[in-house]
Order: structure tokens, then C-alpha cells, then sequence
């Protein structure tokens, strides 16, 4: 085995570093402020992240992944910050899971495993099929609406 020179050395570990971004880069990439993203992490949406000799915050590209999911599930999907906690912690102990089963030998220790991640997608279910009820109330609610004042409008074109 050769030594690696002190330039292939070099090289290395530029090579094993991670690309991290700033709060401000990061704000800019999500269309969040860095308040919100401070604020994600506070309340423990987002894991601590690393932190630069200044104690300036540094984000991965895991990181901006799962700020975009947050993201998405508060923005499109309409979930609260409690709700996406569920959702992130479920989705998380799910992988846990995952790699327990593979490595897993005992076949009731595989099934308790598929219990238990069947038992967190059901969790993840009931909060989309509530986001869901609700969704289709607000939509037949609208649509009555609309019903009535069809009805008003036939009812004043009668009238001339």
C-alpha cells in the first residue's frame, strides 16, 4: 500500500467534505424566512443543525430536503405544524424500522416489525383521511352555494 502525498490527502478529504448552506441560502432556496427556519427548529420540526466556529447555522442538502417536505405538507396539503410532526416522526421511526427488518433473522421479530409500521401508516392515514373529510365538507359546502345563487339568478331573470 502506497502513502498518499500531502496533496492527495488534500484532495480526500475535500472530497469527503459536505456541501452546507447558509440560513440566508437556504431561506432563498425554500422561499421560507430564516425566522420560520429558526422556528422549525425550535419547536423540533427540524433537527439541531450544524453550526459553524461562529455558531452560524449550516444546512445540508438532507436538510433543505426535509424543510421542502415540511414545506409541501404545510403549504399544498394544508397540515398544521403539530400534524407534520406526526407525519415527519411516523415516516422517520418507519425507516427506523426499515432497517431493523432487514437485519432482522427471526421471523416474528420481522412480523412485530410489520405490525409496527402498519400501525404508523395507519396513524399517517387517519390524519390524511381528516384533512380529507374536511376538504370535501368545505367543497360541498361551496357547492350549495353556488346551487342557491344559480337559483337567485333564475328566480330574478323570471322576474323581467
Amino acid at each position: 500500500m502506497v502513502a498518499a502525498n500531502g496533496e492527495d490527502q488534500q484532495e480526500l478529504q475535500n472530497t469527503e467534505e459536505i456541501q452546507t448552506y447558509t440560513i440566508e441560502q437556504v431561506a432563498t432556496s425554500t422561499g421560507l424566512t430564516k425566522r420560520t427556519l429558526r422556528y422549525y427548529e425550535e419547536v423540533g420540526l427540524l433537527p439541531p443543525t450544524g453550526r459553524t466556529e461562529g455558531n452560524y447555522r449550516r444546512y445540508s442538502e438532507e436538510d433543505i430536503e426535509h424543510i421542502k417536505r415540511i414545506k409541501e405538507l404545510r403549504d399544498l396539503l394544508g397540515f398544521s405544524l403539530a400534524d407534520i410532526r406526526q407525519l415527519l416522526q411516523a415516516e422517520e421511526e418507519r425507516g427506523l424500522i426499515k432497517l431493523a427488518y432487514q437485519q432482522e433473522t427471526d421471523v416474528d421479530g420481522k412480523i412485530a416489525q410489520l405490525d409496527r409500521a402498519d400501525e404508523l401508516i395507519r396513524e399517517q392515514l387517519h390524519l390524511i383521511e381528516q384533512k380529507i373529510s374536511g376538504l370535501e365538507q368545505m367543497r360541498s359546502s361551496l357547492l350549495i352555494k353556488l346551487e342557491r345563487h344559480q337559483q337567485k339568478r333564475n328566480v330574478l331573470k323570471n322576474r323581467e
